[in-house]
């Protein structure tokens, strides 16, 4: 009787290890299953853009790539003097005529500025728009930002023997451009920017047998190149190259060379500057320009850029 008991007993310890490994065993299995069916989300990591490629929306007698943040309102003042050569006469122009345009622009969603402008070159004015296409990077993915600016400029001057209006469509000019630029280094900066500018009706002259030729093409190529180094946290050297691709019938524009200074504040970008384009809009400088660097007809001018965030 006492070694059936003692039997009885071993059976019972043995029944109950192996009921402990069943059970773990089903536990890891189980835990291997919930492994299996529901593995960890991979993590996505967010793009980080490069910032301040410049430092605000215009280089000289050009738009950057740059497009504010969602919410600024702005306020341009672009003013350019009379030509230099003429020296102590006109105070190397400064007392000349000037050409002067202001500007308000906003924007309303993420990468998309709107803007109004008004100039006193024949009266004109204008409506812009522009959009951030791409982004640089800072891992090099992407490794250039690119903008489209656009603007549509109406002549405003009343109809006369002076104008060459002969329907309300003659007053037009469009303005179109791909900017693409890179921030090199924290300090260096650069962009080219080929643009196409249309004007729907342009001043023609009369040949010997008195017919009337077109001095320039409606359509005008061009094609520019600008860099900015900063020297400290808020100055910055500016330079520009603007080149004419288009050739004309009659009348060829030349090219513009520009140099500067811009000064960074919070809320404020001012630019001052000299280069040989005398007007304030991209069209009409780029199709019109007579002023020749090689003959020392430069123009003083700035810009100044006063920012709001709503």
């Amino acid at each position: 009787m006492k070694k059936q008991n003692i039997y009885s007993s071993s059976i019972s310890g043995f029944a109950r290890v192996c009921l402990l490994i069943v059970l773990c065993g089903s536990l890891g299995n189980l835990m291997a299953q919930d492994s299996t069916a529901a593995p960890a989300e991979p993590v996505v990591k967010k793009k980080s853009y490069v910032r301040n490629t410049f430092e605000g929306n215009f280089l000289i007698d050009n738009q950057t790539v740059m497009v504010p943040i969602k919410g600024t309102f702005e306020f341009d003042i672009q003013h350019r003097f009379g030509t230099t050569d003429q020296g102590f006469t006109d105070l190397f122009g400064l007392f000349a005529g000037a050409t002067m345009r202001l500007g308000f622009s906003y924007t309303p969603i993420k990468d998309l500025q709107v803007g109004f402008g008004a100039c006193n070159d024949r009266m004109q004015v204008d409506g812009n728009l522009k959009y951030a296409l791409l982004k640089q990077t800072k891992d090099g993915k992407i490794p250039v930002s690119i903008t489209y600016f656009g603007n549509v400029v109406m002549d405003t001057r009343k109809k006369d023997a002076t104008t060459l209006f002969v329907s309300e469509s003659d007053r037009f000019s469009f303005f179109n451009q791909i900017i693409i630029a890179r921030k090199i280094t924290e300090n260096f900066s650069v962009q080219v920017s080929p643009s196409l500018s249309h004007f729907n009706n342009l001043e023609g002259y009369q040949d010997v047998s008195g017919k009337v030729l077109p001095k320039w093409n409606n359509d005008h190529f061009a094609i520019s190149f600008s860099g900015r180094y900063k020297i400290s946290p808020k100055t910055a050297i500016i330079v520009n190259y603007d080149q004419p691709l288009t050739q004309h019938p009659m009348s060829n524009p030349h090219p513009n060379i520009s140099f500067g200074l811009e000064f960074k504040s919070s809320g404020h970008d001012f630019e001052v500057f000299a280069g040989n384009y005398g007007a304030v809009l991209p069209q009409n400088n780029n199709l019109f320009d007579q002023n020749d660097f090689t003959q020392g007809q430069f123009l003083i001018g700035f810009n100044i850029s006063r920012l709001w965030n709503f």
